[in-house]
């Protein structure tokens, strides 16, 4: 696992505050590998998931820094997202 995702995953569950999410998602950071978010918590992982969000190292780095704002960076192209919207937005009101 690359020091990104296990960096990510601690990071991320910080952000969760030891709770979990209702629902799932996933995190493909590209050229690094996958986070999935659930009720036990940021993992690495690639299990299907409810959505899933691809981004660069250098903006999901920027999303968990609080530098760029999700909804942003899917605006303008840095972000991709793959399944239920309502999740993704869910999820990107944790992460902000």
């Amino acid at each position: 696992m690359s020091d990104v995702i296990t960096t990510a995953v601690a990071a991320l569950n910080e952000k969760l505050g030891g709770e979990g999410l209702e629902g799932s998602a996933k995190f493909v950071i590209e050229d690094e590998g996958a986070i999935v978010i659930d009720a036990n918590g940021a993992r690495a992982g690639d299990d299907d998931t409810d959505v899933t969000l691809t981004a660069s190292r250098d903006t999901f780095e920027s999303i968990l820094a609080g530098d760029l704002d999700p909804a942003a960076a899917f605006m303008s192209g840095r972000l991709s997202v793959d399944g239920d919207m309502g999740m993704a937005m869910k999820l990107g009101s944790v992460l902000a």
